[in-house]
């Protein structure tokens, strides 16, 4: 017997299309980064990118839950699964929706996730026999160790995705998700972010579809050309498929399934729509171009009894207390079959087979970083490795436009190399190039720009005139200055402030001014002003007395 299920849904939401408004039925918690590392332009952009990418979805009960935790210093649940079973309340949640500041404290909202949001059968957690998706937005600025936290949740069953707005740690992120990488790690610019919204849609989509084969409303069940008598409802052979509406799971009572012509099929006692499923469903999850998991319902649960399991990268018995084995070493695009045989002494139980294709190989380098960015370098990052077929990498690099070409080969198992003796404030053109043993070359570029050099002020010279007034002088390197900085305010006792800080810009040709109406105690700061930035400044300390007094500070 093999038991499909379809969502059935009464919603009354019609400002999306039908096909995305029915599509599914899951639990979706959101992790967004909201640290003092992301800027507040940055943070109502990824607000606005979430209210877009969730506006088709119908909400409630019997449809998708979304939940929204938010990681700082200390992690917070903004909104949980039952707090909106609507899209009014819940676009007004996230337009209404703060950020917490502080440090990045995601291993505490992962561990919060695990042990309560994500949690199937919880007050406030997931709902239990449903897919849960985890979808983590980050600026990818010190994550911290999310590789332990974020494996544990894949292995409860929670499929990842990351979408990543800055220079995040591909190595890092490329573990936390669930496979592929390709369709479920995304690098965006945070201007940009409505260019993944219908991929990223349609990857959770994806995920709620592989993960969950029935509903609360319905359940589809597809037989052989026999008769089946359920004492609920009763299935003839002229049809293959029929629907049982208003199924109620909790409210379902059969004798058993069986074959009344002569040679039974199969026959079990079933109280509930979770043992119908039981017993037939086999599943692939997390296919990659290498490996795959099997994933089963667990039939010999509270029986003696082993699993065996034929196919590539698997041993010969599983205990009965498993529901899944990954097959390991499976080659790019191929086709297998598993073969799933309960092995009990208590009772017959049917194999169960299922056949999937592995992904292609997606030939290395498919992501190029930059990182550790200065005036006369920048460190570049590439990945995947690939070491079983990349013999190497070659790093190519030029100012532009119309330098000269430089180029450096690392070996097949460096993932990063640091351009060095690069000119300040110029924009090059690096291209990362893979060489297969296979005869293939796969090249990816990026542009990157180095930081203009910054000279600290050279000298600063403090003269007090009278008895509130100061001559002010100072030098500096004129090099690619735009101006000066200046800020004074009044010392009080053991420095504490006495008055309000007062800021005066003044042009690159200047080296001197006065200050006056001075509090008795003044401090006294000057900083360059470059294109990008302030320089390294100096500051003094001025403090009237009857005679004139000078002061100075030289770098």
């Amino acid at each position: 017997m093999l038991v499909c299920v379809f969502l059935w849904s009464s919603s009354g939401q019609n400002s999306a299309p039908e096909a995305v408004l029915n599509c599914c039925e899951g639990d979706i918690l959101f992790l967004l980064d909201s640290s003092g590392s992301v800027s507040s332009y940055d943070y109502s952009r990824m607000l606005g990118f979430l209210s877009e990418l969730l506006l088709p979805f119908s909400l409630g009960e019997d449809q998708v839950r979304v939940s929204l935790l938010q990681v700082g210093t200390q992690p917070r649940l903004e909104f949980g699964f039952d707090s909106h079973n609507s899209q009014t309340g819940l676009q007004g949640a996230l337009g209404n929706t703060k950020p917490l500041r502080g440090d990045t404290n995601t291993e505490e909202a992962l561990r919060m996730a695990k042990d309560w949001v994500l949690k199937p059968g919880g007050g406030a957690g997931a709902r239990e026999e449903l897919p849960r998706v985890l979808v983590w937005l980050t600026d990818g600025v010190k994550p911290g160790d999310v590789i332990g936290p974020m494996e544990k949740l894949r292995e409860e069953g929670v499929a990842v995705l990351v979408i990543s707005t800055g220079h995040g740690n591909y190595q890092v992120l490329r573990q936390v998700v669930t496979p592929p990488v390709e369709s479920h790690l995304y690098f965006v610019d945070i201007d940009d972010m409505s260019i993944i919204t219908e991929d990223l849609r349609d990857a959770i989509i994806g995920m709620f579809a592989s993960e969950r084969r029935e509903s609360a409303h319905c359940v589809n069940m597809v037989w052989y050309r026999h008769r089946f008598n359920i004492n609920f409802h009763s299935f003839h052979s002229s049809h293959y498929n029929e629907h049982v509406l208003r199924f109620k799971v909790k409210r379902v009572s059969t004798g058993g399934v069986c074959c009344t012509s002569g040679s039974v099929l199969r026959s079990q006692s079933v109280s509930s729509l979770t043992e119908i499923l039981r017993a037939e469903r086999l599943q692939v999850r997390d296919v990659s171009t290498d490996s795959a998991m099997l994933q089963w319902r667990p039939v010999l649960a509270g029986l003696t009894g082993y699993y065996e399991i034929r196919g590539p990268g698997t041993s010969p018995s599983t205990s009965g207390d498993s529901s899944m084995a990954r097959l390991m070493d499976l080659k790019p695009d191929t086709t297998y079959m598993a073969t799933l045989t309960p092995k009990s002494n208590l009772q017959v139980l049917n194999p169960l087979s299922v056949t999937f294709t592995t992904k292609p190989e997606v030939l290395s380098p498919t992501v190029v970083t930059v990182s550790d960015s200065g005036a006369n370098g920048v460190r570049v990052s590439w990945g995947p490795l690939q070491p079983e077929s990349v013999q190497s990498f070659q790093v190519e690099y030029m100012a532009l436009p119309g330098g000269k070409l430089h180029m450096t080969t690392v070996g097949q198992g460096q993932n990063s190399t640091l351009l060095t003796n690069l000119q300040p404030d110029t924009q090059y053109l690096v291209t990362v190039s893979a060489r297969h043993s296979s005869g293939r070359e796969r090249a990816m570029s990026v542009k990157v720009c180095t930081e203009e050099v910054r000279p600290a002020l050279a000298d600063l010279q403090l003269t007090t005139v009278g008895s509130d007034s100061v001559q002010v002088d100072w030098k500096a390197s004129v090099d690619g200055l735009r101006g000066y900085w200046l800020t004074w305010e009044g010392q009080g006792i053991h420095g504490s402030t006495a008055a309000p800080r007062s800021s005066l810009y003044l042009p690159s040709n200047s080296l001197s001014t006065r200050l006056t109406h001075l509090p008795p105690a003044t401090r006294v700061c000057v900083s360059p002003v470059y294109r990008t930035a302030r320089g390294e400044g100096l500051c003094c300390m001025a403090q009237f007395h009857s005679d004139a007094s000078v002061w100075g500070h030289r770098s």
